[in-house]
């Protein structure tokens, strides 16, 4: 019954985020428990060689995920949602929403997915002494300049899936400074963008004729427990045209998955690290000192409050498992068996700890998309064995698993070597789902202790949703950090599991056979 009070008296916490292949939002209570949840499936198009969502699929599936939690909470609480104390919005990071006059999109949304910018990045990055990575928001900018593009001189905003819906549910045009610094650089002290690199790509965009203003496009930036704006009547009845839901609620500073993922994972203080892991995979390292050079397979971004990260981000994770299921549950279609695709995934990630510990000369290449870290422009998934090879259903399953992690380890490898201390790893994202299987393989990929914790599930959503509550709980001078410590993970329960030698000397071998295939995935761009 206190829940239900607490409903009705809007002190719950709404948390939505957009990810690459669902749409999730999540109401979280005074103790930050979930109470109600809803979600969207879509997906990516390829569409004239661009990676793209509509924006009516964007509006249709926050309702769609509003709708399915609000019934939930009046179903299992008996009370119609009214009003919250707090909304977080995330969505996935970079990419490219360009508006013009009249809030005009001016070309279809480039999400970070692309990797059609590297002509822009690298020359970004040469001239910055800074990693411009091809899915950033200035590198897509600066492309567009590069080519010419008509609409370049007609911006008047540029934004973030994320900046966008929350300029939409608040009139505010405004991104935390976590998703700013997946825009373009940012000084974490003074809370901006970063004023020398404005200047370089200024005279660089002159250079090639453009007279945009960069400053006066971009998005404000905020820290997190900021109060970033309210939301308007016409902002409710985009997020719930039923017209239950009323207007006044606070809205946190909007912020991306990376962000998100290290609020959910505790994760914002110096020696923590989490790994995110879903269509794609990405480590957020916050880091003690800056790193002695750029690397093309490093961004350097920022946590919620400005803290310096190192973001080791990979655009291909989990999407090549999901093409396996599917494939067996077709299978499992045609001899008229129908198993939960949750206890699909269950069973088939607990095969691979029955495989081979270098799964049994079995590789597999998991690029649905190009991947930067390896220098692919085009994704090409590829699954190899030699004909001697013990191709059986553990190794497979153990090579899609090993597959998933083997770009970030290249990735991770390079921290390393820069010195870097890590005390663990957080992971979260639906990976995690299995207990004790992709963190164990993971720990002894990485050589580093993996935790995840109870709610590793629930992932960006709930960690927007943290977010939220900070903004409109915060006291004083309370840091994030403190938030999370003394409020939010006081009593939270972690499963841990430590590097196995036979694992770390299993997937090292793996390693080799996977980066000399490397030559068969360039050839492979060649194909399509």
């Amino acid at each position: 019954m206190g829940c239900a009070k607490d409903l009705e008296e809007g002190r719950a916490f709404l948390g939505v985020e957009f990810g690459s292949t669902r749409i999730k939002a999540v109401l979280v209570d005074e103790n930050f428990e979930l109470v109600a949840s809803g979600a969207h499936d879509w997906q990516n198009r390829l569409e004239n060689g661009v990676w793209t969502y509509s924006l009516d699929d964007v509006w249709k599936g926050l309702q769609e995920s509003y709708k399915e939690l609000s019934d939930q909470a009046y179903e299992n609480f008996g009370v119609r949602l009214r009003k919250v104390a707090a909304i977080g919005i995330s969505g996935m990071m970079h990419g490219y929403l360009a508006f013009g006059k009249d809030e005009k999109l001016l070309t279809p949304f480039r999400t970070w997915r692309n990797t059609t910018t590297g002509e822009a990045a690298e020359a970004l990055s040469a001239a910055m002494d800074f990693n411009m990575p091809q899915r950033w928001s200035a590198a897509h900018l600066y492309q567009a300049i590069l080519n010419k593009e008509e609409h370049v001189g007609q911006i008047e905003f540029l934004s973030t899936l994320a900046g966008y819906v929350f300029w939409k549910l608040t009139g505010v045009k405004a991104v935390g400074v976590g998703e700013a610094s997946g825009m373009f650089p940012v000084d974490g002290e003074a809370m901006g963008y970063c004023g020398k690199r404005l200047g370089i790509f200024q005279e660089m965009a002159k250079e090639q004729g453009s007279s945009l203003d960069l400053l006066s496009v971009l998005p404000k930036v905020l820290p997190a427990g900021e109060k970033a704006g309210f939301l308007t009547e016409e902002g409710a009845k985009l997020l719930d045209p039923s017209g239950n839901l009323e207007p006044g609620a606070l809205l946190c500073p909007p912020e991306g998955d990376a962000g998100t993922g290290m609020v959910a994972t505790n994760c914002v203080a110096q020696r923590t690290c989490n790994v995110s892991a879903g269509t794609s995979v990405f480590a957020m390292a916050v880091l003690e000192k800056s790193l002695s050079k750029p690397y093309p397979e490093i961004d350097i971004v920022a946590t919620p409050t400005g803290k310096p990260v190192a973001m080791v981000h990979c655009n291909n994770c989990a999407s090549d498992l999901d093409a396996w299921v599917n494939l067996f549950a077709e299978q499992n279609k045609l001899f008229g068996l129908n198993v939960p695709k949750q206890e699909m995934y269950e069973k088939l990630w607990r095969e691979s700890l029955k495989g081979d510990p270098a799964a049994g000369g079995l590789v597999s290449y998991n690029f649905f998309s190009g991947e930067p870290v390896v220098g692919l422009d085009k994704g090409f998934p590829l699954f190899a064995r030699t004909p001697g090879a013990d191709f059986s259903l553990p190794n497979f399953m153990r090579s899609l698993l090993f597959s998933s992690m083997a770009s970030l380890k290249l990735g991770m490898d390079i921290l390393s070597g820069e010195g870097v201390k890590l005390d663990r790893l957080l992971g979260h994202g639906g990976i995690f789902k299995t207990k004790g299987v992709a963190s164990s393989l993971m720990a002894g990929a990485l050589n580093v202790p993996v935790a995840v914790m109870e709610n590793a599930g629930e992932g960006g959503a709930w960690g927007i949703a943290l977010l939220a509550a900070y903004a409109a709980l915060k006291k004083d001078d309370m840091t994030l950090e403190e938030f999370l410590n003394s409020q939010v993970f006081k009593n939270s329960k972690v499963s841990v599991s430590d590097p196995e030698p036979q694992v770390s000397q299993g997937f090292a071998k793996y390693m080799e056979s996977f980066e000399k295939g490397l030559g068969m995935e360039r050839a492979g761009e060649f194909l399509g």
